[in-house]
């Protein structure tokens, strides 16, 4: 990424940045004076209410008055009663709206004062015809009692109401002012705003492009690492099998080597000492116990020499079977170890180099359990699972933690390298205090037709 990048990348975040605080700016700035307006208009139109209704309850408290006063009848008394507690709390209530409205505060004072005159000369006359003056009725016959107060409460009202009505159209105007310079402040605001997310979206794809670039040398580099783990792994496993193979080979030679060579220099030992014993007098009892001492250990050597020719390369492997072997191997495991082996063998098909490959398996489970187990029952299990055999090696030992294996566990590194050589699969189970099975499963021959 070249060094302006990241310059140009800023400058589009402040930008971004800026136009982000201008939107809030002029969207706070809009609200507040459009909420003042829209107050305003309520508090306008409230007042206009008052005055409709202060209005309306004088014209009802005259009517309902004259009525008294021409017929006399006390109905009309209930609706003026009504109609001047109106009044009276109309005027109450307007006082505290429009203490604000400086300029129209002494009309609504003069406004109270003619209300409140023009209740007084209508109480009264309500009060002479009350108590039965005629000259009550008569008065207001003759006379426009009232009407000069009436027209003065009239244009009083009609100048509140034009007042209150300029108000509203001064704070309509201002709320389409704070809308239009609220529109206008948002479209410049959207376009800083779209300038800084073209050069922020121009960077970003410069950037991914870049980081494309990166992850696919970086994919390259992971491949070609991998391919060679594999290639290693492979030339490993390979060596592996082949100094398996040879180390096997060498096994059987040295096995026959031992069993031709050293078996018939032993042999021929003690053929020699049977014929020297056989030619020894009675009288020469402390040559033949000498005699009968070397034959012990001849015999000792030439069970030694069979017990390392079956490590090396199990003879019973190839002339009893793979049955046969592993219960001979189990039982002489048995007695060095003292260790109960129990075993379960089936005969199965598998050809000599699988065979040896379960012998092996078992062999190295039999010496691990040995080492590390502390065991005192075994069993060795050989059976065939479809076109599998399955060898179970199980023990009732401390177990360990399969996952917490030490690094220089070769024995299961190398069982499960030979199992997997000849394409089969071995897993350990194990848990500490439950013990240890080695499951081995190797591919069978298949049954001729």
């Amino acid at each position: 990424m070249r060094a302006s990048s990241v310059p140009r990348l800023a400058i589009g975040l402040a930008l971004a940045l800026l136009a982000a605080l201008a939107l809030i700016g002029i969207n706070e700035v809009g609200h507040r004076r459009s909420i003042a307006a829209l107050d305003s208009m309520a508090r306008e139109a409230a007042m206009r209410s008052g005055l409709d209704w202060l209005l309306q309850n004088v014209l009802d408290a005259e009517t309902a008055s004259r009525g008294f006063l021409l017929t006399g009848e006390t109905r009309y008394l209930a609706p003026y009663q009504a109609a001047t507690s109106n009044v009276d709390r109309a005027i109450e209530q307007m006082g505290p709206a429009w203490s604000d409205a400086t300029e129209d505060a002494p009309v609504l004072r003069q406004l109270g004062q003619d209300v409140r005159s023009l209740l007084a000369q209508m109480d009264h006359s309500v009060q002479l015809r009350r108590t039965g003056h005629a000259d009550a009725r008569q008065e207001l016959q003759l006379t426009d009692a009232g009407k000069d107060t009436m027209d003065a409460i009239r244009a009083e009202a009609t100048r509140l109401i034009q007042g209150a009505t300029a108000r509203m159209d001064r704070s309509r105007k201002q709320v389409r002012r704070t809308l239009m310079l609220a529109r206008v402040g948002i479209a410049a605001t959207t376009l800083v705003a779209l300038l800084a997310s073209w050069l922020y979206l121009r960077k970003s794809s410069a950037l991914a492009r870049a980081g494309e670039e990166q992850q696919r040398a970086l994919q390259q580099e992971r491949d070609l690492l991998e391919r060679q783990v594999r290639e290693r792994t492979a030339s490993l496993a390979e060596l592996a099998t082949h100094l398996q193979q040879v180390r096997e080979d060498e096994r059987g030679h040295l096995a026959r080597e031992l069993h031709d060579e050293l078996g018939a220099l032993l042999t021929a030992a003690k053929l020699d000492v049977a014929r020297l014993k056989s030619r020894l007098g009675p009288q020469q009892s402390e040559v033949a116990q000498r005699l009968q001492h070397l034959t012990d250990t001849l015999n000792s050597g030439i069970a030694l020499k069979r017990r390392i020719i079956e490590d090396l390369r199990p003879s019973s492997l190839a002339n009893l079977g793979l049955t046969a072997s592993l219960e001979i191997l189990a039982r002489e495991f048995s007695e060095r170890s003292g260790v109960q082996v129990a075993t379960d063998l089936e005969p199965v098909r598998l050809d000599e180099a699988h065979q040896l490959t379960v012998y092996r398996v078992v062999q190295e489970s039999l010496t691990n359990m040995a080492k590390y187990a502390d065991a005192q029952k075994a069993e060795v299990a050989v059976h065939a699972n479809g076109g599998h055999v399955e060898v179970v090696v199980s023990d009732n030992g401390k177990g360990f933690e399969p996952v917490h294996s030490r690094p220089t566990s070769h024995g299961l590194a190398g069982m499960r390298h030979r199992v997997e050589a000849a394409g089969g699969r071995l897993t350990v189970e194990s848990a500490p205090g439950k013990g240890t099975r080695v499951v081995a499963a190797l591919p069978a021959l298949a049954t001729p037709a």
